[in-house]
């Protein structure tokens, strides 16, 4: 009884709604509870098959175990049709509803939502570039330095986004293979070298949120971190004048790449 009331104290009917993905995840973006929903739906229609599937191995073993006294072998079938049909039309039927909706909501996801701002993330070892294209402006950042002493993330590169703004991250990598992850956002995107790929979102409520690569890339690849802060537009307008003032005019482009011209050489 105790170990089940210290499980069940840290649950909450919050958590459970949102299938305990990050709170944060909630309203973040215009995908955020479409992914949410098709998370949850997997996870009960997974949940009411497995129990199925548990009370049926039960019942089987209840009802057919061996009783005292009896010998021999049990009665042998050598074929059931309708238990055979079941078992391979419903599984099918099942993966063929998952796949509809996995498909449905992964196409409303990756749809051009006609950008208002566009942005290009470049991947490097070990830290991230952010190309503002709409306003032609840039921003270098630099390695993390996670040595102990400072708070995760506190000194990472930063990037900006404005508040109910449709927003196209072009993503690509300069040297190796990276993975573009904001996890409240509940998208992420590899970032393959000579490459480039593109996600859409509407970012809907301020806040900070940590950004990763999510694919190992190098001997500091727990320190490729960035910051992402969302801001109101005259915010983010602010921030933009900022980077022309400082001079970071133009965009940072393939000539800073490990391998230069390796575009062409994938096109080709």
């Amino acid at each position: 009884m105790t170990a089940a009331v210290l499980l069940t104290s840290g649950c909450s009917m919050a958590q459970f709604k949102r299938g305990y993905l990050p709170e944060e995840s909630v309203g973040a973006t215009d995908h955020t509870d479409r992914i949410m929903t098709l998370w949850n739906g997997s996870w009960a229609a997974g949940l009411i098959v497995g129990v199925i599937t548990w009370a049926l191995i039960i019942w089987c073993v209840v009802v057919y175990r061996r009783r005292k006294g009896e010998t021999g072998m049990p009665v042998q079938l050598r074929y059931n049709m309708p238990i055979e049909t079941f078992y391979i039309v419903v599984p099918v039927l099942m993966v063929m509803v998952l796949f509809f909706f996995t498909v449905r909501d992964q196409e409303a996801i990756q749809k051009p939502n006609d950008p208002t701002v566009v942005i290009e993330a470049v991947g490097k070892q070990w830290a991230w570039d952010f190309n503002y294209v709409t306003d032609n402006v840039y921003y270098a950042g630099v390695q993390t330095n996670l040595d102990g002493t400072e708070e995760p993330g506190k000194n990472s590169p930063v990037l900006y986004l404005p508040e109910g703004e449709r927003i196209e991250m072009k993503l690509r990598s300069r040297d190796v293979i990276h993975s573009f992850w904001i996890p409240a956002f509940l998208q992420k995107r590899d970032m393959i070298p000579g490459r480039e790929s593109s996600i859409y979102f509407e970012p809907q409520k301020e806040g900070t949120y940590v950004g990763k690569c999510a694919e190992l890339c190098g001997e500091y690849h727990s320190e490729m971190l960035f910051n992402v802060k969302v801001v109101p537009k005259s915010e983010y307008d602010a921030y933009i004048q900022k980077l022309k003032a400082e001079g970071n005019v133009g965009q940072l482009g393939p000539e800073y790449d490990r391998n230069p011209g390796q575009e062409e050489k994938v096109g080709s």
